[in-house]
């Protein structure tokens, strides 16, 4: 059996390219990551700002629909954060029951009114200083009256 020759030791050559590419190597791992992470200059990561709920339903007036439209609740890991989510429904809850409230007070100031024009007999539809027949349906029937008598006269 022929022992066959040993390896050739390469060549000084071709360790001065396998050096070569391993230091071009470390250069561009490094370049890259110093490009990704933002160059050194500043903090390794930016600090985000928590994704938090505020509230841009307005305070100093009602809440209208197009402050419905525009609220956008910010995600969690599993759908919306349930606190902000019932914050949100617990102030349309208010300004709901403070509507409902109001409306119930005017038909109630209302209802009052027609009662007490009822039993008194008073038009409620009736101008302070208007004369009977200043209303413009009751003009409207005496102009009506006027040109038909106009136009049988003629």
């Amino acid at each position: 059996m022929a022992r066959s020759e040993p390896d050739e030791v390469s060549a000084p050559g071709e360790m001065r390219v396998f050096w070569f590419l391993l230091f071009t190597m470390v250069v561009v791992v490094t370049a890259v990551t110093l490009a990704v992470v933002g160059g050194g200059g500043s903090a390794v990561l930016q600090d985000v700002p928590p994704d938090r709920f505020t509230d841009p339903l307005p305070a100093t007036r009602p809440v209208g629909r197009a402050d419905i439209e525009a609220l956008r609740l910010p995600m969690a890991a599993r759908g919306y954060r349930m606190a902000d989510v019932d914050e949100a429904l617990s102030r349309l809850g208010a300004e709901l029951a403070e509507r409902d409230a109001r409306i119930a007070e005017l038909e109630s100031a209302l209802a009052g009114v027609q009662a007490a024009a009822v039993t008194t007999g008073t038009d409620l539809f009736k101008q302070p200083g208007d004369r009977p027949g200043d209303r413009p349906a009751e003009r409207a029937g005496q102009e009506g009256a006027q040109d038909r008598a106009e136009e049988d006269g003629r």
